[in-house]
């Protein structure tokens, strides 16, 4: 880059929800809202929209050691286990406003079903197709799974206030009204049998590729073409395909562009993870490897051009990219049985002439030290600034959501 870009710290502050009185220390429960932003394409109002992930989840080692859980010891070992703590906080839009140095909080919007009830946070019921995480109570006991609650991550706002949101689990996508009621939630091929008595439509109609989302990576970066015809998604890892050795090793993550209308893959490109030793805060963290590495949000910027948030944990990155025609991939790629698989490839080094997509750096939190860690949601404010915000993870570990503007090196025109 030739210019540096710059960061401003924008007030906000946090809403209290609750606090649980735990035996080695009290969680103060905090409004999560840092997983995406999204506001309608030509909105100018200075109003915008956000989303929180399911809810509070702790692992089993944090719950145990910092807040005394000692009921949660015998889970140590279950793989992916979370504790969720108080399942009425659960997946919701909130509603704010930019003013001047400042953001606020208008409102918040639950996820409801077609009855009008809230969704929860729980895990669907596992599968064939689907790998899910256990849920845990804080007394020890197995929580239920519920075949209607989502993991939100992706938020997408179209023209006529509807929402679209990204989900882990499935992974799915979820077409929202604006009340919050879900109109229907597109799932992976084959997987429909995981989603049985959800309490709103499920449609079956995305690639079966997509179930093999590594566990806890599903759909994360979501945006709206200007057109409202098209969705552009990123998966947040390398898919586990054919297993999870390919997603450690994989170095680029699927992108795909998928029609309103049905969920068809109208395109799909191949994005490059930068590779982990780039991620200079994160190194200085301690060992990073290629599986620590994320694409957590995406923002269209005009017809085919995308601002993509990379990141570890430490360090986040901004890149501009073009889904150039040219690169789009060949539609095998895309079916399950193809072998070698894209991710196969990937890891060892043999993509051949396979087509990816060229990424331009915008801005490193690298060289701007000032900005915090985790930052998840991006929105583009005009041609020369941006908005971002970190996932407070609901305070679970003390962090306050943080709001940073800022102002690029070049302009995107």
């Amino acid at each position: 880059m030739d210019n540096q870009a710059c960061a401003e710290h924008l007030d906000y502050t946090d809403e209290h929800l609750v606090t649980l009185e735990w035996p080695k220390a009290a969680l103060d429960v905090k409004r999560g809202l840092g997983s995406g932003l999204s506001r309608a394409h030509g909105d100018t109002s200075g109003h915008f929209w956000a989303i929180g992930d399911r809810g509070p989840n702790l692992k089993v080692k944090l719950a145990v050691e910092r807040y005394g859980l000692a009921d949660l010891q015998q889970h140590r070992a279950v793989e992916g286990a979370k504790v969720m703590p108080c399942l009425d906080v659960g997946p919701a839009l909130v509603e704010l406003r930019l003013v001047d140095n400042r953001v606020e909080l208008v409102r918040v919007l639950p996820l409801l079903d077609a009855d009008g009830n809230p969704l929860t946070g729980l895990p669907i019921p596992g599968g064939v197709n689907i790998a899910v995480e256990p849920a845990i109570a804080a007394n020890g006991a197995v929580l239920p799974p519920d075949p209607g609650g989502i993991d939100s991550e992706g938020l997408a706002v179209a023209a006529d206030g509807s929402f679209w949101i990204g989900d882990e689990y499935g992974p799915s996508l979820l077409h929202v009204a604006p009340d919050g009621r879900v109109i229907e939630r597109w799932v992976p091929h084959g997987s429909a049998d995981s989603f049985a008595g959800a309490r709103y439509p499920v449609i079956d109609c995305l690639p079966e590729i997509a179930s093999k989302r590594q566990l806890n990576r599903g759909f994360e970066a979501l945006a709206i073409a200007c057109d409202g015809q098209s969705l552009h998604l990123a998966f947040q890892s390398p898919l586990a395909h054919p297993d999870v050795a390919a997603h450690r090793a994989g170095h680029h993550v699927r992108v795909w562009t998928l029609a309103t209308e049905d969920g068809r893959i109208l395109a799909e490109y191949l994005y490059p993870l930068d590779p982990p030793d780039s991620f200079r805060r994160d190194v200085a963290k301690g060992k990073i490897d290629a599986s620590d590495i994320k694409v957590s949000e995406l923002a269209v910027v005009d017809g085919n051009r995308l601002l993509v948030l990379e990141r570890g944990s430490e360090t986040t990155k901004l890149y501009l990219v073009s889904l150039e025609p040219s690169c789009s991939l060949d539609a095998a790629l895309s079916n399950i049985d193809t072998r070698p698989t894209l991710e196969e490839r990937s890891a060892g080094g043999t993509l051949g002439d396979t087509p990816v997509v060229t990424k331009q750096l915008l801005a490193s939190t690298d060289d701007l030290l000032q900005v915090c860690a985790d930052l998840e949601g991006l929105l583009v404010l005009d041609d020369r600034t941006i908005l971002l915000v970190n996932d407070n993870d609901f305070g679970i570990e003390g962090i306050a959501t943080e709001f940073w503007r800022i102002t690029l090196p070049v302009a995107l025109d």
